[in-house]
C-alpha cells in the first residue's frame, strides 16, 4: 500500500521560500505521474507541479519560475521548492499519486487515486 507523508510547510513572508517534502512508501509501480495540488479555503483544489516516472516535469502557469519539483528516488521524496511566495500561494498542500501512467498529461485532481494529509503554508504580505 502506496503511503505519501507532507511535510515542510510553515509561515513566511511574502518573498520568503519554503521546501515541501513529500515521503513515500510502499510499492510504487515503475510507471507513474506524482506530483503537488493546493487548496485555499473556499477554493477548488487546483494542480501545482507535477513529474512522471520519465522524470518529465510540468508546472501550471502561475508557478512556474518560481516553484521547482524534484524527485530524490534515493529518499522516496517528491520535493516541491517554493521560492517569491506570494499572499495568494496560502493554502493547504498535498501530494498525491496516479500510478500505472506514464504521463502527466492528464492531471485533474480525480485521477489522482492516493493523497497524503496535507501541510498548511500560509504566505503573509
Amino acid at each position: 500500500q502506496v503511503q505519501l507523508v507532507e511535510s515542510g510547510g510553515g509561515s513566511v513572508q511574502a518573498g520568503g521560500s519554503l521546501t515541501l517534502s513529500c515521503a513515500t512508501s510502499g510499492a510504487i509501480s515503475s510507471n507513474y505521474c506524482m506530483g503537488w495540488f493546493r487548496q485555499a479555503p473556499g477554493k477548488e483544489r487546483e494542480g501545482v507541479a507535477f513529474i512522471d516516472s520519465g522524470g518529465r516535469t510540468r508546472y501550471t502557469d502561475f508557478v512556474t519560475g518560481r516553484f521547482t519539483l524534484s524527485r530524490d528516488n534515493a529518499k522516496n521524496t517528491l520535493d516541491l521548492q517554493l521560492t517569491s511566495l506570494k499572499p495568494e500561494d496560502s493554502a493547504m498542500y498535498y501530494c498525491a499519486a496516479r500510478l500505472y501512467t506514464s504521463s502527466c498529461d492528464y492531471v485533474a485532481s480525480w485521477a489522482f487515486g492516493i493523497w497524503g494529509q496535507g501541510t498548511q503554508v500560509t504566505v503573509s504580505s
